[in-house]
């Protein structure tokens, strides 16, 4: 079904010719063959390309993270925007939190688009995501989002998902910097059986290279010629999922029929045919015989917990007393009368509830597919409920006029507009102990609303919309699309672009400095924040053990959302649903670093005691909060993960390795130290423990990878330990000399 290989290959006349087997090919040359390299060379802004600094062509954000970026890059120096840049509103669509503050937060948007020129797509118009494939998408272009899930490679577009403060960058002017990646050649043969939809395929990739981080940080360029077996849509419902796979970025040969997706929207001119070179050379390669590949489902809480969907429901009690395994060792005893294995009635699994939505599963494809599934029958009356969000405007009247939307409601679906709540706890929400399948992005612990700390937890299993469709016909009874007649769904979408020349404001190039920006009361600016100090004492406010921990762990979606724009008050959910005591230990900790700026002795010897004298550290030893986690960070792009520690006195993460780039980056460009520690048992740290590092702000200057330091441990007792600090650019060791990205451009 899905083959990893760990060698390289080559590329020759469609094929792949694995290394052992390559004679006469240049390996060095052959990786200069690449669609990728043709992309990055375009865009680097450097005279190598081992080191790149990239310029893109197009940005975009949503309203949880376009106002924290535009007040960073106001308080950076912006003057205008220097390419296009979206601000799209899909997150904080709902005014359900907060009273006026995320339409306050659209009002800022639109204010900042007319200031400083950008592209302001007003609520319920697109997901982030659907319109940038319909509007910004280009065959060899680079585009840049601060959400995650930044992936247009099926449209011959490299994307990335980033923090706010690389985006901020670009909007200063200043590139975006990575070492050169690898590439990873994602083989496609064969052709998807019925019933079979592009969640499946996307799923089956995940589940076979997550957890052995084959394709970490890595670019994912798929070729072969299953490629020309998919839609343009169905190739988009893959490619957005690659997010899942913890890639660097994606990019897929093109073809007529992305050619004809261009022609359809009205941008011909955007389209030019991609392959890789003869003689392309693949670092490692993936193959996937589209042919094999079955209805798949992801169950909690993670979406590389896949199984094959119908050998699951052969027996599902074993797999589904496992995944509520997970669910008691994650949220504690609070959980254990909760019972997941309860959804299997009489040898049969039964769900509460269905979502089709979002960029991956609110697609004209999956939704036309899933109505011609469901037409003529009905949902039934019990508990089974089915939601479908059209993931744009232009999408759901074209829906509207083939019929496929007056079918759905017939049989009982609830139609709601382009919004992405589902796939981060702001829609949708399932009942306390209910199981619900959905064709989105995420099922991470709690992403899908419920509050574990009171008692609350819910199950989401990522499944395709065809599967969903087959469960609904069921009843909300478990069921493989693969076991129902799938009609036949071939239809001519057509794209109205009339639907948002009469509602976006287009102000690329319109830049009017005159423009008032409009601040509702919740919108802040970011605190102040010192620059390093000479030593550093962090005194440890929490620790996670857990083998992974995700950014909806550290800054949790949902109802938080709509405080973004506050870093203040938003600081105050941080490691709320895990770790509730965590703010109030940093806060302390906060204190005793003001009573330090302050020069207060008193207010701060606790911190120096045993470690030093505090009269004398007090002028070059900075006092800072830590977190410790196995692998923090998986998941979402926001920047608050980070940002919300450093506002509440964080100056550090140890970590035994990062789960993503995106949120290291998002560690340095706040300031703080992103530390490895390759002996974590012997570091054993506890939540009061703290840790000198002498010398810190030199040894960061002076480019040191490996840093000293002492743990006065709650117990009494003092141990020493060493300190990674590796890979940074110089540029990154000054962001964090100046104690953020903000103080770096004003120095």
């Amino acid at each position: 079904m899905v083959k990893v290989h760990t060698t390289g290959a080559f590329y020759r006349e469609g094929n792949l010719i694995p290394e052992s087997q390559a004679n006469g090919f240049n390996k060095e040359q052959g990786k200069t063959k690449t669609i990728a390299y043709s992309i990055l060379k375009a865009h680097n802004k450097n005279d190598n390309m081992e080191d790149l600094k990239i310029k893109f062509d197009a940005m975009a954000s949503h309203d949880i993270t376009y106002v924290g970026i535009i007040q960073t890059a106001r308080a950076s120096g912006l003057k205008e925007f220097p390419v296009p840049y979206v601000l799209t509103n899909c997150h904080n669509s709902l005014c359900a939190v907060g009273g006026t503050i995320n339409e306050d937060d659209h009002v800022f948007g639109l204010s900042a688009a007319k200031k400083y020129g950008g592209i302001f797509v007003p609520a319920h118009q697109a997901v982030i995501h659907q319109y940038m494939r319909e509007m910004m998408a280009g065959c060899g272009k680079m585009l840049i989002g601060s959400d995650s899930h930044t992936r247009y490679g099926a449209l011959g577009t490299m994307a990335m998902g980033e923090g706010g403060p690389e985006l901020v960058k670009q909007l200063c002017n200043r590139p975006y910097e990575i070492k050169y990646p690898k590439v990873v050649a994602i083989y496609l043969t064969g052709a998807p059986k019925a019933g079979v939809g592009p969640q499946d395929v996307a799923l089956a990739i995940i589940g076979a290279v997550f957890k052995d981080e084959h394709v970490k940080n890595k670019v994912m360029e798929f070729i072969g010629p299953g490629v020309g077996n998919l839609t343009a849509d169905y190739r988009n419902g893959i490619d957005v999922m690659t997010t899942e796979t913890t890639c660097l970025s994606s990019i897929w040969r093109t073809d007529e029929k992305v050619k004809q997706w261009y022609d359809v929207h009205g941008r011909s001119e955007d389209y030019k045919e991609l392959n890789p070179e003869d003689g392309a050379y693949y670092d490692s390669y993936i193959e996937v015989d589209l042919s094999t590949i079955n209805p798949m489902i992801a169950l909690p809480f993670h979406p590389s917990n896949v199984y094959d969907l119908a050998e699951f429901i052969k027996n599902p009690k074993d797999i589904l007393q496992d995944a509520q395994d997970r669910g008691v060792a994650q949220y504690g005893d609070k959980v254990k009368k909760y019972s997941l294995v309860d959804k299997v009635v009489d040898g049969k699994v039964i769900v509460d509830q269905g979502v089709i939505a979002g960029c991956s599963g609110g697609t004209f494809e999956n939704v036309y597919t899933a109505a011609q599934m469901l037409k003529g029958k009905n949902i039934g009356t019990g508990a089974f409920n089915l939601s479908v969000y059209p993931a744009s405007q232009p999408v759901f009247l074209d829906l509207v006029r083939d019929g496929a939307i007056g079918e759905l409601m017939k049989v009982g679906a609830t139609i709601r507009s382009a919004f992405c709540g589902p796939c981060f706890g702001a829609g949708d929400v399932p009942c306390n102990n209910g199981f619900s399948i959905r064709h989105t992005t995420r099922n991470f612990p709690n992403r899908e609303g419920s509050k574990p700390s009171d008692g609350q937890v819910s199950w989401v299993a990522l499944m395709d919309a065809r599967s969903i469709a087959a469960t609904a016909l069921n009843g909300g009874v478990l069921t493989p699309a693969t076991e129902v007649e799938i009609p036949d769904c071939t239809v001519e979408y057509t794209f109205d672009k009339s639907v948002y020349d009469n509602r976006v404001y287009q102000g690329y190039g319109k830049a009017n400095p005159d423009e008032e920006l409009i601040f509702g009361p919740n919108i802040t600016s970011w605190p102040k924040m010192t620059d390093l100090a000479e030593n550093l004492v962090l005194k440890a406010a929490s620790v996670i053990n857990d083998p992974v921990t995700t950014t909806d762990e550290l800054i949790p979606s949902g109802e938080s959302s709509s405080y973004r724009s506050n870093p203040l008050r938003l600081s105050e959910l941080t490691l709320s649903r895990r770790d509730p005591e965590y703010v109030g230990k940093a806060k302390a900790v906060a204190k005793a670093e003001q009573a330090r700026l302050a020069g207060d002795v008193e207010g701060c010897k606790d911190i120096f005691e045993g470690i030093g004298n505090a009269s004398e550290m007090m002028d070059n030893t900075g006092i800072g909060s830590v977190v410790f986690a196995v692998k923090p960070g998986d998941g979402s792009a926001r920047e608050q993960a980070a940002s919300c520690q450093k506002v509440l006195g964080g100056f550090a993460n140890i970590a035994c390795q990062y789960a993503t780039k995106r949120y290291r980056s998002n560690l340095i460009n706040w300031g703080m130290l992103p530390f490895i520690t390759e002996e974590p048992e012997k570091l054993n740290l506890s939540v009061g423990d703290r840790i000198y590092i002498p010398g810190i702000r030199k040894a960061v200057k002076e480019a040191q990878e490996y840093i000293p330091c002492k743990i006065y441990r709650v117990d009494g007792s003092v141990d020493e330990s060493v300190l990674k600090l590796a890979d940074l650019s110089d540029e990154e060791r000054d962001i964090i000399l100046a104690g953020c990205l903000i103080n770096y451009y004003n120095l």
